[in-house]
Order: structure tokens, then sequence, then C-alpha cells
């Protein structure tokens, strides 16, 4: 009998023991099981159990077997979600839609927390205070519920903060206190608020605003002289008040005087001739202030006019007719030398020397190889040209090599080049102009609030548009081995449909020590090391460090010192700062904050920080080839190439290019 028992105990010891390795395995399981007891009474979470992984239940994501994602919307639930909060590696929760009502529990234990979303729900009571300490928190979302009370000041301590949205609940007080200076998303929108807009709000639209009590001040009308800071402490409005036609502005009481400002009144013994006079003086002092002003204006305005007008003409590309002097050959030479000419490709329009010289110009920007500048032609055409400084240039027969071999590239993702020009003194490149700038403008320029960011979908077909041009690059002329030895963000352009073009390839082989950089944060290890390493593969590593840059929103080619994210002085290394990243934090710290904004790309953003990391591993023969970047990059979300477009494989096929017309222009 005690043999018996003693196998009994053994035998709940064993099950006992197997079931606390199982839950142990992931201590997720119980919080949700809970969370579905307390919530789901109509079984909407039907495949939620004990016995599958968690990690395949219905709107549930895992990372390193620890939940990281819950969207659960529309699913009719309701009760107390307190039991979430054991959910301790969780980064984004999605309550929308759903009837949970009463105050949101405690949720301070989600320290990893960055989206929340509690949406079309029937919560209330105050602002959840333990919100305000999870500092990770990049969009909050809880509008169209029964929130009342104040906006505490403690919701500045999100200092990650992109959205806020408190739209249509019950909230009132001041705004005033509300300081967010990364706040790209803010909506306050039908509640019981009063007050001044503070600056730091007033960048973003009227609609953010509508429907409160009193607010007022930019983008609303501007407030009154006298705005209670509680609307209970307004006085009503009674026959002698005077009612604004802005329902955005408190009456205007027009009292009579108090008897402070009648004994004041009194006092006064001003003659009306000395107050006429007084008034006349001010008149004549405005007037004679006035003129000296406009006749400094006018100054200023002429002498900018004509500094402008010398700013212009040293900016346009202005050449003589002839470069050379002439010294009456008459056979095309000209002291000794051969008078450029332009040169057209196939396809081109074509246009004389002397339209180009006499075309209004604006620059662009300068780079290593030169000047570019927009150049609008007498018949409206516009095109860019580029204007060569610093080249290695022997010979002129071996620049018009590599320019009859540059000028066959034809293709959806490369800027075509239309013509070229070449003298002792003077090289030109004449190309399609595109009218929507570069990568870099769209990415960095004018970070802040009231701008569009570039949102995941584009940054996703701009790198898959680069990949596709620079993999035609590589494959158009296998004999030649072309590269484009430039990759960067100023070199990715846009074009009116919003497709990414390269731009600036096959330049850098006549590039001189001078107009090379030793570091510019895109050059591949080898690259920077011997300046002459220029490989497909470095141009690889060029086109890893601009996914890079899509991903995090950091410029590489910008000098820091220290700064949170870089850790380097110097020009960010963006893949050993990822690379550190990634081995000692969660993936998504590398990600740029203007991402955070935008739902269900995690996968996709990982899966391209991946193929980047791959771009620029430090040995030359661990990065893949372009071809094989384009088809992972195509893979995340199964992007579209249209007939027209070449996919990789069969870039070297294509009708305007092939083996025979491309390279043997070069032999």
């Amino acid at each position: 009998m005690a043999t018996k028992l003693h196998y009994t105990f053994l035998s709940f010891f064993f099950l006992f023991s197997f079931l606390q390795s199982s839950s142990s395995l992931n201590p997720d399981i119980q919080p949700l099981l809970a969370f579905k007891s307390a919530c789901d009474s109509t079984n909407s979470l039907s495949n939620w159990n004990s016995s599958t992984n968690p990690c395949t239940w219905t709107g549930v994501s895992c990372l390193n077997n620890r939940v990281s994602r819950l969207v659960l919307e529309n699913l009719n639930l309701k009760g107390s979600f307190q039991n979430l909060s054991f959910l301790k590696e969780l980064r984004v929760l999605s309550l929308k839609n759903n009837q949970f009502s009463g105050p949101v529990p405690n949720l301070s234990n989600l320290s990893a927390l960055k989206l929340l979303f509690l949406s079309h729900n029937e919560f209330s009571g105050d602002f959840p205070v333990s919100l305000t300490s999870l500092f990770k928190l990049y969009r909050l979302d809880l509008s169209y519920n029964n929130f009342s009370g104040e906006i505490p000041a403690s919701v500045n301590r999100l200092t990650h903060l992109l959205t806020l949205r408190l739209e249509e609940n019950g909230f009132s007080g001041e705004i005033s206190g509300v300081k967010l200076s990364n706040l790209q998303e803010f909506n306050v929108s039908g509640n019981k608020l009063v007050g001044e807009i503070p600056i730091s709000l007033s960048g973003f639209p009227v609609s953010a605003f509508l429907k409160n009590r009193v607010l007022c001040g930019s983008p609303l009308p501007k407030c009154a002289v006298n705005i209670p800071r509680d609307p209970t402490m307004a006085a009503p409005v009674s026959p002698k008040s005077t009612v604004a036609s802005s329902p955005s502005v408190l009456p205007v009481t027009t009292t009579s005087a108090s008897p402070k400002t009648t004994r004041r009144s009194s006092g006064s013994k001003m003659s009306s001739l000395a107050i006429i006079a007084i008034i006349l003086g001010d008149v004549f002092v405005l007037v004679v202030v006035c003129l000296l002003l406009y006749c400094f204006f006018c100054t200023r305005k002429m002498a900018s006019q004509k500094h402008g007008s010398q700013i212009l003409e040293g900016e346009k590309i202005v050449y003589s007719s002839s470069p050379y002097p002439n010294t009456g050959s008459g056979q095309g030479q000209t002291g000794g030398f051969e008078r450029g000419k332009m040169v057209f490709f196939e396809g081109a329009k074509r246009f004389e020397l002397e339209d180009l010289l006499r075309a209004s110009a604006e620059m662009l920007g300068k780079g290593g190889f030169g000047t570019a500048y927009k150049a609008v032609l007498d018949d409206g055409n516009v095109v860019a040209v580029k204007r060569l400084k610093e080249l290695n240039v022997c010979e002129k027969r071996e620049f018009e090599q590599q320019m009859e071999v540059l000028g066959r590239l034809r293709h959806p993702n490369l800027v075509g080049l239309k013509a070229y020009y070449f003298a002792r003194d003077e090289k030109l490149l004449v190309y399609d102009f595109m009218t929507n700038g570069n990568l870099f403008w769209l990415l960095h320029g004018n970070r802040g609030p009231g701008r569009t960011p570039l949102d995941w979908t584009t940054r996703l077909k701009i790198a898959a548009g680069a990949a596709r041009g620079l993999a035609f690059i590589h494959n158009s002329c296998k004999s030649l081995k072309l590269t484009h030895g430039n990759i960067k963000s100023t070199n990715i352009l846009i074009d009116k449909g919003g497709n990414a073009r390269v731009s600036d390839f096959g330049l850098a082989i006549f590039a001189t020590p001078s107009s090379v950089p030793k570091t510019n944060g895109y050059r591949a290890p080898e690259v920077a090391l011997d300046g002459r390493k220029l490989t497909q593969k470095s141009d690889v590593y060029s086109f890893g460090v601009l996914l890079l840059e899509l991903l995090t929103g950091k410029c590489p080619s910008v000098v820091e010192n220290g700064g949170i994210g870089t850790g380097y002085g110097g020009v960010v290394d963006l893949p050993r700062w990822v690379q550190s990243v990634v081995r000692e934090e969660w993936t998504a710290e590398v990600f740029d904050l203007e991402l955070m904004r935008y739902k269900d790309i995690e996968e996709e953003m990982v899966g391209l920080l991946q193929i980047a990391m791959a771009c620029t591993a430090a040995s030359p023969d661990q990065r893949p080839k372009i071809n094989y970047v384009v088809k992972m990059i195509e893979e995340l979300r199964g992007v579209e190439v249209s007939p027209s477009h070449d996919t990789a494989d069969s870039v070297s096929d294509s009708p305007a290019v092939s083996e025979d017309n491309t390279c043997g222009a070069s032999q």
C-alpha cells in the first residue's frame, strides 16, 4: 500500500513538474488565458487554448518566443484587461472597436510598449496616469471613449511620442502645458478644453482643435483679452455683454467703469488741445519713421537685385561660342586643339551648344565630380547639366568611350544621359531632369511638425527601384563589369511618377585623389583604404548603407559628435551602429521614429534590415549580388514589376542594352 501511494505521489510530482516546465517555456500563456476568461464572453478567441503554441493564436505575434504584438480589434471584448500587464515583452497592443469600459488598468509593467490603441471603446475616468511611465511609447490613441478630467502635465514625460489622439472624449481644462517636441499627429477635438493653444501645438490643423468649449489661438482665432482659466468661473452673458462672432472667443463684458477707474479719470486734468497735440506729434513721428524705412528698404532692394543678378549670372553656364582662340585654320582646329561639340545619343532631343549657353540656369547642388544645374532652354525644354571638374581624363578618346557606354544605358530606374560635351577645359553631361528632387531631401529635409514624413510604402518602393537600377548597371555589360562607384541618397533621384532613378553612375573611374573623400559614410571598408578598389561588391555595400539610411532616418554622411544613436565622433558609421544596437537592444530601436506611426510593417522593416546588414558585411565575399538583393526586396511585399521593367534575372538581355551594342562602343 505504501509503495502504491509512493508511485501515485511520484506520478503527481512528475505531472506537476511537467506542467510547470511547459508553462515556464512561455510565461505569457497564463496571462493570455486569464484575459480570455475575463473578457471573451462570446468566444471570439476560439483557438486560444493551453494545448497550442500561443504564437499561433488569433491576434498574437511573437519575438523570441515571447508575445510582442497583440492586435484584438472588432471582437466584442469587454471587462478588464489587467492580465495583459504581465506580458512584459509586449511592444504593440491594439484593442480598438471593442466594448471595454471603466478606467484603464495599470499598465506600468509594460515598459517595452511602443504602440497603444484603445480607441472606440467605452473607457471612462481620468487620463490613465500609468501610461505616462511608458517612456518608449511612440503612438497613443485614446480617442472615441468617455475619458474626463484634465490632460496631466506628466504626459510630457513621453518624449518619444509621435502620435497623441484624444478626440471625442470629455477632457477639460487647458492644454497649455502639453509640450511634446516630437509630435507628428495630434488631435483633441470634441472635448471640453479651454484656454490658449500653446505655440508648440499651433502647427497642427484646425481640425485638431474643433468642437471644444473655448479654445483659441493659432490655428484658431485669436484669444480675447480676459480668458478665464476655468469655464466654471466665467460670468454668464448679461444684456450688457458683447458676444463675439467667433464661437471660439469668450464674451467680452462691457460693464461700467470701476470706482478706481473713475477716480483715475476724474484726476486727469489734461486739456483737449494737449491731447490733440500729442496725437498730431505721434502721427508726424510715425510718418517720418515710415519714410525712413521706405527709403532704407528701397535701397536694400535695389542693391539686392543688383547683387542677385550678379549671383545668377555667376551661376549661369556661360561660355563663349568658341572656347579657344581661332587661328584661322578653318579646319575645325583652334590653336592646336579640336573645338568641342555636343554629342547626342539616340532618342534625345537635339539642340545647339549656343542654345545651352543662352539657357537660364539654376544651380541644383555641388558634388564630388562637379556642379549640377537645371537649364531651361528657349523652347521650354528642361534638362539637367552636370559641369564636370577635377576629372582624371588623359585622352578625349578615353572619355568618349566611357560616355558611349553610359549613353546607351536605358532603364526606367536610371537617369538617362542625353548628351555630352568635351573640350580641354570644359566637360558637360546633359541628363533628363527629375522634377521631384532626390532621396536625401525627401528623407532628411525639414523634419519636424507640419512636415509630411516619407511613408514606409514610398521608402520600400524607392529601395526596390534603386536596386533594379543598380542591377541593370551591373549586368548591362558583363565583360566590363560596370560599377556605379558613388551610391548615396543624393544620387537617387525621384521622377514625376515617384519612381527612383539612379544617377551619376560610371563617373568614379575618372575621379582624382583630391575629388574622392576618404570617407563619406557609404564607402566600403576596402574602398576607404584604397579608392581604386571600386567593384560591384563595393557598390552593394554602399547600397546596403542606403537601405540603412531609409530604415533609420539617419544620414551616414552627416558629422555628429556622440549624440544618441551615434556613439562615434565624425561621420556616422551606420552599419557599425546598427550592429551594436541589434546586439544589445531590441531591433526596433534601430528604426526611424517617423515609421512608428504605421501599423503592420514590422516584419517588412525587419526583413529589409536583414537585407541591409547582409549587404554591409565587412568581407566583400559575404555580400550578396545585387540581383539577389532585388529579388529579396521584391519578396518583402510582392513589389509589382511592370512589363517594361527588367527583372534582375533578365536585365542583361534588355533589347535597349545588350552585350553587343554596349560593350562594342568601348572597344
